[in-house]
């Protein structure tokens, strides 16, 4: 029995896998246990992680469920999403942005109950142990952190429901059989891993997607909808103002309707092995496409694709784990200051598993139909500046030409 630990924080859903760590944590470090379990619009019922846990018997004043939908839009997907960011070109991020606020909710419910360590039920193949324990010694850096995935034997889905049935813990009527793939869910999106989706040759059997309906059998008729921007932030759908969250849940809504969303993707993790995922990201699909929209018409060539270069460097340091460190801060600053004039509305149409921007205005925009217009443009642009633009962008063409004989 390991001795060295005497309270620790679990990062704590109620399910399988993180009620048999609460007890193998009591019963391999001798420690008491304080579980924390995050509300991130993950679309479940938690008050039932309350029971479950009060019934291993954690101390209700250490039981923490905590609402952080508004924080987790507000201070972590948005600043994602006014830096376009994408890993490797398609990933909107859903999982990885996640982490950092529960790993940042848990060492401040640790510093609070003064545990000296913390915990949580990611594999040791995966992403997410790296996300979570980044962000805890970020955070707190002489924290402990136990990672029962890392040393346990319990390597299979069979060994966790024996020994749970050893220990009386309840174990789900659908728990006892294998599970077909595992998933992760929150307000911006739900992941799904392994099993049936593990050969990357097979499609994605029907019953994986859960949050959107095929874009086959989507409406027939297009829906069009406005969201409003400020300072690069969504705050209003169809011109009714809504919180950060609430944004979401209704662009959640339309997203399902129309089949919006789905991406099926082999990504490069962190830790080195390319992994099969299926990721629905019906709202944030549709905000995406909303933020870029804007940015059309009010960012200035330069700002722009500077920007698009620090996004792909940006969403790699989400997807790695590095939320807390001082370059994703930098870029985020940079970001941010790109952001001050992205006001305005702009118009998509949803159909059919597509959400596509058919209008944009903005008080600050830097489109002038005046100076682009293939009409008289009454003086606003001289076609004549363009011959000595060329001949000076074509003078070490011609050099280079000349000396090469091309």
């Amino acid at each position: 029995m390991t001795q060295d630990v005497q309270r620790v924080v679990l990062a704590y859903s109620g399910g399988l896998d993180t009620s048999v760590i609460l007890k193998w944590l009591k019963e391999q470090y001798g420690c008491e246990v304080v579980t924390f379990t995050a509300d991130l619009g993950q679309g479940e019922e938690l008050e039932p992680a309350r029971a479950k846990a009060e019934l291993m018997g954690v101390k209700p004043e250490h039981i923490f469920i905590d609402d952080l939908r508004e924080e987790f839009v507000r201070d972590y997907v948005f600043p994602v999403m006014r830096a376009n960011a994408l890993y490797e070109g398609l990933y909107l991020l859903g999982t990885s942005i996640a982490r950092p606020l529960i790993a940042k909710r848990q060492i401040e419910i640790a510093k609070q109950v003064g545990a000296d360590a913390v915990a949580h039920g990611a594999t040791g193949k995966g992403n997410d142990q790296v996300r979570f324990e980044l962000g805890y010694y970020a955070l707190q850096p002489d924290i402990k952190v136990i990672a029962p995935w890392r040393e346990w034997d319990l390597t299979s889905r069979s060994r966790l429901i024996e020994y749970a049935e050893a220990h009386q813990i309840p174990v789900p009527h659908n728990k006892r059989g294998e599970a077909p793939f595992s998933t992760d869910a929150n307000l911006l999106h739900t992941s799904s891993e392994g099993l049936v989706l593990e050969d990357p040759w097979e499609e994605v059997p029907d019953y994986v997607y859960s949050r959107t309906i095929n874009p086959e059998d989507a409406p027939d008729t297009p829906e069009y909808i406005t969201i409003d921007f400020e300072r690069g932030d969504g705050v209003a759908l169809n011109g009714e103002a809504c919180s950060p969250a609430t944004l979401f849940e209704k662009l959640n809504e339309l997203g399902r309707v129309h089949g919006i969303g789905r991406l099926d993707l082999v990504e490069n993790r962190f830790v080195g092995m390319k992994s099969r995922g299926m990721y629905e990201t019906p709202g944030g699909t549709i905000y995406a496409a909303a933020h870029r929209g804007i940015e059309q018409i009010t960012l200035d060539r330069g700002a722009a694709h500077l920007k698009d270069e620090l996004s792909v460097r940006y969403a790699e340091l989400v997807y790695n784990g590095f939320w807390f460190s001082p370059e994703r801060e930098m870029i985020q600053a940079a970001v941010d200051h790109s952001q001050s004039r992205v006001n305005g509305t702009v118009r998509l149409k949803l159909y059919k598993g597509q959400a596509s921007v058919v209008g944009r205005k903005s008080p600050d925009t830097l489109y002038s139909e005046k100076v682009v217009t293939f009409e008289d443009d009454a003086g606003a642009y001289d076609q004549r500046d363009a011959a000595g633009f060329i001949r000076l962008n074509a003078l070490r063409l011609r050099l280079l030409g000349r000396r090469d004989g091309r």
